[in-house]
């Protein structure tokens, strides 16, 4: 992968930015903000940074589930709770659910999918239950490899119901941060947990005070906290952590109660009393889970205002249960919930230290980001720069489309009922495509929420295109990706924008899909008139290729410039990727839609017909300034076919 820096474009480092125009807020959001690149991304850092500015902030907490479904929809969660901008993630660790392990249920792959796939700072949870020094180091090097920057050291619940001690293993969490502090010196952030009214199992409040202190003494950072149910009952522990030396940031550990077993079982587990006029509300309405959970969502607004109000108290930690809708609603009304649509690049960043200076990737991947992480993740290096010559970049296999973060989060069945029980015809594909793109609902009465290519709805942007898809796509052009031309608007667009405040973004219209030989035919007779206007790459399954790319070099197709900075070009249309993205696009069709049919049906046979014949297209439209020219070249292929004298199909058969 040394190569991979001229994939894109020459090496040339973002300028050093100037801060003086933004919040630390802006620069401290879940992703890793790699047009401030300059700045530590240490989350002990960013929390400093927002401390220091007086801005407020949120964190949750998930625990890995149990199945391979329930990491789907965990994975989905993540996505949808990580565009409200918490500072971080942390994730459970279970010594019975295998956490160490590479199963897709285990912490460690739930921590690393949440940093490396979903783009989301995580703390890993480490306990010293019924593992060796050994163990713990080789796990600790294991998270470190994946990308994970922090640790929350536990010294964790016995499995039985007496602690015992673990041969060459540890018994105390301050026994655990000194550990990581000797193997690993000041690689991980280190938080450990606080308990506001003191360890079930310590002596006295005052010496589980003590320990806190030794644990934070002994390297680590922060301190999140147990639950708890009065507002007050926080501020005194805070208050009495300060006045025996603690200084580092103190979390308080927020619960909305969502439902009475839910809590019931919290309270058990953590060995903590509800107070008599929690109870006294919560026992008739016990049996009716939306009243709990609108009484948990104002109880904990009320409680979280308290803090904030303070002053002293910068940050909140909500224990979310892998539920989103109590946390979501608390956080919205205490205004901490900010789904700004201004993205650090157009697409998703991963939070791995190691693609901290990635900031060029080609568009095919824009709909499929994990995807394309998965299939670099062995890169050393990563595009860094602007323009230049383009050379092969090693991209990896992508043969188990069924990873749980590549996976689609909808069921076989669901699948079956947008994209069709039974398939007659290639016309009912151009039908699926066309009701996706129109949001209409299909025959059978259900939305067609997400194809194989794109497993979200349409983006906002895509819907500037809607009239001319749909158009298109009833025809037989299937989209899968598109674009408008942008012609220098503001970077606080909340449709098109991207990158910091006060710059301005600009884009080439971009249209990509496949589509039959015969258009192609026609297609490549069309184009002949509109270069070099209009670049494109044509491609089948066995590798046939058509382009009149200069040279193979990359076409820069999204670009910003900005206050202080070189101009940022984070997307291309690579010809060499392209035949890397072909492969992939092409084995869509069969991996995730051809094989939700049985062997030798006429549905099977239509999609890999489809997947046999047809030819994958993209067309770029240079002059941005203009009006898109991409529709009238497929009017005009159009048009050509429906005359009387429609060309021959051969030039294009594959």
């Amino acid at each position: 992968a040394s190569s991979v820096c001229a994939t894109y474009g020459q090496k040339f480092p973002c300028a050093p930015s100037n801060s003086s125009g933004e919040s630390s807020k802006e620069s401290s959001r879940c992703s890793t903000p790699v047009l401030d690149a300059d700045r530590s991304d240490r989350l002990r850092d960013k929390m400093r940074r927002r401390i220091e500015s007086g801005d407020h902030w949120f964190s949750l907490e998930f625990f890995p589930p149990r199945t391979a479904s329930g990491a789907v929809n965990l994975i989905s969660r993540f996505d949808r709770m990580g565009s409200g901008g918490p500072l971080f993630i942390d994730i459970t660790w279970h010594p019975a659910g295998d956490p160490g392990s590479d199963k897709e249920t285990s912490s460690m792959m739930i921590a690393s999918t949440a940093v490396n796939y979903c783009g989301l700072e995580s703390i890993l949870h480490l306990t010293c239950c019924n593992q060796t020094k050994d163990k713990i180091t080789g796990y600790l090097g294991k998270a470190k490899h994946l990308g994970l920057k922090n640790i929350m050291a536990l010294r964790g619940d016995p499995v039985g119901a007496d602690w015992e001690e673990e041969e060459g293993g540890f018994n105390y969490a301050v026994d655990l941060v000194k550990h990581i502090r000797s193997e690993f010196d000041d690689y991980f952030d280190i938080c450990v947990a606080g308990y506001p009214t003191g360890h079930p199992e310590a002596e006295s409040y005052q010496q589980d005070l003590r320990h806190l202190k030794e644990k934070v003494d002994a390297g680590a950072d922060f301190v999140i906290t147990q639950l708890f149910f009065r507002a007050e009952t926080f501020l005194k522990f805070l208050d009495d952590c300060r006045t025996i030396g603690i200084t580092c940031p103190i979390l308080p550990g927020i619960f909305p109660i969502q439902g009475y077993q839910s809590l019931r079982q919290l309270v058990k587990l953590s060995k903590l009393e509800v107070p008599e006029e929690i109870t006294s509300i919560l026992e008739p309405i016990k049996d009716n889970d939306a009243a709990i959970r609108n009484y948990g969502i104002q109880l904990a607004v009320e409680m979280c205002r308290v803090l904030l109000d303070s002053g002293k108290v910068p940050g909140l930690h909500f224990y979310t249960l892998n539920r989103e809708v109590a946390t979501m609603e608390v956080l919205r009304q205490l205004g901490l919930w900010t789904e700004d649509p201004r993205r650090p690049l157009p697409w998703a960043v991963s939070a791995h230290p190691k693609r901290k200076v990635e900031d060029v990737r080609p568009i095919f991947w824009a709909s499929r980001p994990k995807s394309y992480i998965y299939r670099t993740q062995d890169w050393d290096d990563f595009p860094n720069g602007r323009w230049g010559n383009s050379s092969s970049p090693a991209f990896g296999e992508l043969n188990d489309y069924y990873l749980f973060y590549l996976k689609s989060k909808s069921s076989k069945e669901a699948l079956l009922q947008m994209w069709g029980e039974e398939l007659l015809s290639e016309e009912s594909v151009f039908e699926v495509f066309t009701f996706y793109i129109t949001a209409q609902s299909n025959r059978c009465g259900q939305k067609v929420l997400c194809l194989p290519w794109n497993d979200e709805p349409l983006a906002q942007e895509t819907n500037l295109l809607k009239d001319e898809l749909e158009k298109v796509n009833r025809r037989g052009v299937l989209t899968i990706n598109s674009q408008p031309n942008i012609n220098g608007k503001p970077s606080t667009d909340p449709i098109v924008g991207w990158g910091p405040a006060g710059g301005y973004v600009y884009q080439k219209a971009y249209l990509e899909f496949f589509t039959s030989s015969e258009n192609v035919t026609a297609l490549l007779k069309v184009l002949k008139k509109y270069e070099p206007r209009v670049n494109y790459h044509i491609v089948n399954v066995h590798g046939r290729n058509l382009t009149n790319a200069p040279d193979m070099q990359p076409n820069a197709v999204t670009w910003g410039i900005f206050a202080g900075r070189e101009i940022v070009q984070p997307t291309v249309v690579d010809p060499v990727s392209f035949m890397s993205w072909k492969d992939e696009a092409f084995a869509l069709w069969i991996e995730q839609w051809a094989k939700l049919y049985e062997d030798e049906s006429p549905s099977r046979m239509i999609i890999q017909y489809i997947h046999d014949n047809y030819f994958l297209v993209n067309l770029v439209d240079n002059d941005f300034p203009l009006d898109n020219c991409l529709w009238q070249v497929i009017d005009d292929m159009f048009e050509l076919l429906d005359s009387p004298a429609a060309p021959p199909c051969e030039d294009a058969t594959p």
